[in-house]
């Protein structure tokens, strides 16, 4: 079963969720920075999510530096930019089997720490 976490080492949200979650050695774990997503990766998280603009992080800094807010993004856009920067990515994202937690909202979370235990 898979079980995975994509995640940034330096964000202090996913250091907290990992934490919580209290993530085994089992986990493999990905600092989206250190080794940014492949496309590889990124095709098996849009086949789990079917949406590159779910997997989008609007609270980027490289989101306002680019003045994309002002942009009509379409899939591909979202798909070539989060290859193209690992801050484009919302964190963190956590695999589970065959689920998907994208996002640090308390519901998501909760729902990831259901499936964890």
């Amino acid at each position: 079963m898979t079980k995975k976490i994509y995640h940034l080492g330096t964000c202090n949200t996913c250091k907290r969720i990992i934490n919580e979650l209290e993530l085994g050695s089992d986990f493999e774990r990905q600092d989206v920075k250190k080794q940014p997503l492949t496309e590889a990766q990124l095709a098996d998280l849009y086949r789990r999510t079917d949406s590159y603009e779910e997997l989008f992080n609007r609270r980027s800094q490289e989101y306002r530096k680019r003045n994309l807010a002002e942009r009509d993004l379409t899939e591909n856009d979202y798909r070539e930019l989060l290859l193209d920067h690992y801050s484009f990515l919302k964190r963190p994202v956590i695999l589970i089997g065959e689920r998907t937690y994208v996002g640090n909202a308390k519901r998501t979370v909760a729902a990831a720490a259901k499936a964890v235990a």
